[in-house]
């Protein structure tokens, strides 16, 4: 259950790189008001139907939106091999703001890597300018594989909003 953009050699990899360097930043505009983007992120019926990469569905989930409240999902890959990510929400603005925390269970059930995520839902002209923050990875390595996995995921949600 371990990250599925991750390689065998990243378990020995050591913290490399600035705070910049190890900080992920994605943005991207979607056509669709903030309130339907945010809910997208923090309802769990909405978010099965998008989250995960392409090739990814997730047939398990759990949100206490709230904060303090955590959250984990298990997605599965065209092979039907588990992902589990989980994490707590720290911040929750409706339609503006998500902050929650992400980590990878590892393949012994113990809890890889904490990242934290932070996400702004920008109103705009053509929708919603959403803008993800993740930090601090422990390697550029980890930051580059979220930024594909990210990219696919967005692409899904593109799709699914329409």
């Amino acid at each position: 259950m371990a990250d599925p953009t991750s390689n065998a050699n990243s378990a020995s990899a050591v913290r490399e790189g600035s705070e910049a360097d190890r900080t992920l930043v994605v943005e991207r505009v979607f056509k669709a008001p903030p309130e339907t983007v945010f809910a997208a992120w923090t309802d769990p019926e909405i978010l099965v139907q998008w989250w995960g990469p392409e090739g990814f569905h997730t047939p398990e989930r759990s949100m206490d939106v709230r904060q303090g409240g955590a959250w984990r999902t298990v997605m599965r890959n065209a092979e039907g091999e588990p992902h589990a990510v989980s994490g707590v929400y720290h911040e929750i603005t409706p339609s503006r703001r998500l902050v929650m925390t992400w980590g990878w269970e590892e393949p012994d059930g113990s809890r890889g890597h904490e990242t934290l995520v932070e996400l702004t839902f920008e109103p705009t002209e053509d929708g919603t300018r959403l803008k993800l923050v993740q930090r601090l990875f422990e390697t550029t390595e980890g930051r580059d594989r979220h930024n594909m996995g990210w990219a696919s995921s967005l692409d899904c949600l593109e799709q699914f909003l329409g």
